[in-house]
């Protein structure tokens, strides 16, 4: 065999999978279908919200909480600074998903939180235009992660411990064996006792029995350089605002790269083959629409787009589990949009699933059994 687990996929899920087994003692072979460094996947975008009151489900606080951990690990570890704590800030009716999901989560797990009324947004957020009867969430342990580091930390880390990363090189297909697994790529075939399919938008092509589930999303982030005081967007905490259309969320000013911001889920379907990567004057117009709206000393001179892609559920959760299939695959992917915070603690995950067959983490909701 060429390894005790292959890994499909190395962003940010298969990253931090094969740094967690190559820790472990594993040996580990990993493919990605790009080259190393690469951002035409769902991993990119130079900055990632980490959050802990999570509105999305609760959950998912337990899993958020050892993520953070282990970003923290992951720094002391690769000598990188990779998480910039900003706090974070919630908002929109209160009767609405985002503030009824974020209140739900820090009461279940009594997290450290404010509670604030539409004045008190006002006071603390001026550059925010603030409809009357909004009220707000702020946490202090949220942030952002630096993608692109992150991943390559992962990487670097997984190498040192003896895995053999190939770039470049996509896994086409996978069958069972007797022994455990082959998969094959465009230079052969190996073998290995399990497998590890986080192969992102790419999912469906490996993991058939889940394709039905699952889509992917043509998603455009954008950074705008601020018309006002760049100071007051400096101090910002990343945001999530749901507005009366949808939700949108955005970072501080960083420096070098202006705000970002983005809408979630304008709904656009793609093909990760074919998915038009260049940013359109229609995809501009959708944020700035709301940039005019609510923030308007945003609307300013645009400094960078980016296509991303995110690969959705039905219910919007990730799916980690094993194959029904086939035990001896894990996959680890479909997670709408909302996953990279998550990768740290998904690695861990995913090596005990691929080397004990169960984890202790409790991860039951996010089942592929669900789905059915």
């Amino acid at each position: 065999m060429e390894a005790d687990v292959i890994v499909a996929g190395l962003g940010a899920h298969g990253s931090a999978t094969a740094y967690a087994l190559s820790k472990r003692g594993a040996s580990v072979l990993g493919f990605d279908r790009f080259a190393r460094g690469h951002t035409l996947g769902s991993s990119g975008g130079r900055s990632r919200i980490i959050r802990t009151a999570y509105y999305e489900h609760s959950d998912y606080v337990p899993l958020l909480r050892r993520a953070w951990e282990r970003w923290r690990e992951l720094e002391r570890e690769s000598g990188e600074h990779l998480l910039t704590e900003t706090g974070g800030l919630y908002a929109g009716p209160p009767d609405g998903e985002l503030v009824g999901g974020a209140l739900k989560s820090v009461r279940s797990h009594g997290l450290e939180h404010e509670l604030l009324d539409t004045d008190d947004l006002r006071a603390r957020f001026p550059v925010f235009e603030w409809l009357e009867g909004w009220t707000g969430i702020v946490e202090r342990q949220a942030g952002w992660l630096a993608p692109e580091r992150c991943i390559e930390a992962h990487l670097r880390l997984a190498e040192a411990n003896g895995a053999t990363l190939r770039f470049g090189e996509p896994v086409e297909r996978w069958e069972s064996t007797m022994e455990g697994v082959r998969v094959q790529t465009q230079t052969g075939q190996f073998d290995a006792a399990r497998l590890v399919l986080a192969a992102g938008p790419w999912m469906s092509t490996l993991a058939k029995s889940i394709a039905t589930e699952l889509w992917v999303e043509r998603n455009v982030l954008f950074w705008f350089e601020p018309r006002g005081d760049r100071k007051e967007f400096e101090r910002l905490p990343v945001y999530i605002i749901q507005d009366t259309d949808r939700i949108f969320y955005g970072f501080p000013y960083i420096g070098g790269q202006g705000v970002k911001v983005a809408g979630l889920h304008f709904g656009d379907h793609a093909d990760p083959d074919t998915i038009d990567r260049a940013a359109s004057a229609h995809d501009e117009e959708r944020v700035r629409d709301w940039l005019r709206r609510r923030v308007p000393l945003l609307d300013g001179p645009p400094r960078e787009a980016k296509v991303c892609m995110y690969t959705n559920t039905p219910d919007a959760h990730f799916i980690i589990d094993l194959l029904v299939e086939d035990t001896n695959v894990v996959v680890a992917s479909a997670c709408s949009g909302h996953g990279f915070k998550f990768a740290s603690v998904v690695g861990e995950i995913c090596a005990d699933l691929a080397l004990d067959g169960e984890t202790a983490y409790p991860i039951g909701f996010l089942a592929a059994e669900r789905l059915a």
